[in-house]
C-alpha cells in the first residue's frame, strides 16, 4: 500500500487512525468495493466499476455518495498524492449505521476508503485448485462485490497452502462459477464461453468488456454454463481481472487442461488495445 489514502474528502497518512469501533460496514462488511487499474494516471473503466458500486449499494442497501463526480475527484487526489499513474487502486463504501451494535456520536451515513498499490507482476500462467458448493447462485445478493471478503481470502490462502495459485469455485450445482477474484472463460475452437451470472460469478469488469466491447474477427464470446469436464475438454482455459487481465490456465486440480491455438492471446491484444484508447481519450491525472 502507498503512503496516503482517502478517507472520505481527505487524503491522510495510511498510517494514521481514521476508524472507530462500532462502525457497523467495517464490523459486518456491509459495504460494496471495486479495484480499477490506474493506467498513465487514468481510472481505466472508472464509468463501469461506478454503475457496479451501484447497482450493488442499492442491493445491499449501502448508502453511496449523492455526485459520483465528487468521488472520482478524490480518487484523482489520491492518484497524484501517491505518484500511482501506473498502480491498482481499491475504494470502499460502507455503511455507519444499522444493526445491534452501532457506534454513538456517528453522523455520517457511510465512509469512504480509498488506497493504492503498485501493480502485481503476475507469472504467465495459472495453478487452480477446486471448491465444491462455494457459490450459490439462486442466493439474492449473488454476484454482489461486497467487503464480506473472508470465505474468498480463506480460500485463496488454502490454495496455496496446496500449491496451487487460485480456485476453481463450484455452484451448488457443480457448475463453475469463477475463481476467488477473478472470472473464467474456456476457448472452444473459435467459440469462447464464460459461466452466466446465475452460476454465482461476479460480474467482472474485463468479463464485461470481452462480452459487449471487445471484438475480434472469427471470435464469438458468449455465456454458457460449463463444468470442470468442459474446462478439460477446451482448446483453452484463461482467468480475467482488473488486476490480471488474460491470463492462460496451465492446470485445474485433477483435469487435464490443454493451452492450445492463439484465441487467448488475440483477445490479450485487442484489450490492451482497447485500455490504450480508453486513455487516450481519459483525463489523466497530472504530477
Amino acid at each position: 500500500m502507498h503512503r496516503f489514502l482517502l478517507h472520505n474528502d481527505s487524503i491522510r497518512e495510511t498510517t494514521e487512525p481514521c476508524l472507530l469501533p462500532g462502525q457497523v460496514g467495517f464490523l459486518n462488511g456491509w459495504g460494496v468495493f471495486s479495484t480499477l487499474r490506474v493506467a498513465d494516471g487514468v481510472l481505466f473503466a472508472w464509468e463501469r466499476h461506478w454503475a457496479r458500486m451501484v447497482r450493488d449499494a442499492k442491493r445491499l442497501r449501502v448508502p453511496l455518495p449523492e455526485s459520483p463526480q465528487q468521488l472520482l475527484a478524490g480518487l484523482r487526489s489520491l492518484i497524484a498524492a501517491n505518484g500511482a499513474t501506473d498502480a491498482t487502486l481499491r475504494v470502499a463504501i460502507v455503511r455507519n449505521h444499522g444493526g445491534l451494535f452501532e457506534a454513538p456520536g456517528l453522523t455520517r451515513p457511510f465512509e469512504t476508503i480509498a488506497f493504492t498499490t503498485g501493480l502485481r507482476q503476475w507469472s504467465g500462467s495459472v495453478r487452480l485448485a477446486l471448491k465444491p458448493d462455494a457459490r450459490h447462485g439462486a442466493n439474492e445478493f449473488r454476484g454482489a462485490k461486497v467487503t464480506a471478503w473472508a470465505a474468498n481470502l480463506a480460500w485463496y490462502e488454502e490454495a496455496h497452502d496446496r500449491g496451487f495459485d487460485e480456485v476453481v469455485l463450484l455452484d451448488e450445482h457443480g457448475r463453475v462459477s469463477e475463481c476467488t477474484s477473478a472470472n473464467l472463460f474456456a476457448v472452444f475452437g473459435a467459440d469462447v464461453v464464460t459461466p452466466p451470472l446465475d452460476s454465482g460469478c461476479l460480474p467482472g469488469i474485463t468479463r464485461e468488456l470481452l462480452l459487449n466491447s471487445i471484438h475480434v474477427d472469427g471470435i464469438t464470446i458468449r455465456e454458457q454454463h460449463l463444468r470442470p469436464a468442459d474446462l478439460e475438454a477446451a482448446d483453452a482455459v484463461f482467468m480475467t481481472s482488473s488486476t490480471r487481465d488474460l491470463l492462460p490456465v496451465t492446470e485445474i486440480e485433477g483435469l487435464h487442461i490443454r493451452q492450445t491455438g492463439d484465441v487467448q492471446q488475440r483477445l490479450l491484444s485487442a484489450f490492451r488495445a482497447y485500455i490504450a484508447h480508453y486513455v487516450a481519450g481519459g483525463i489523466s491525472v497530472k504530477l
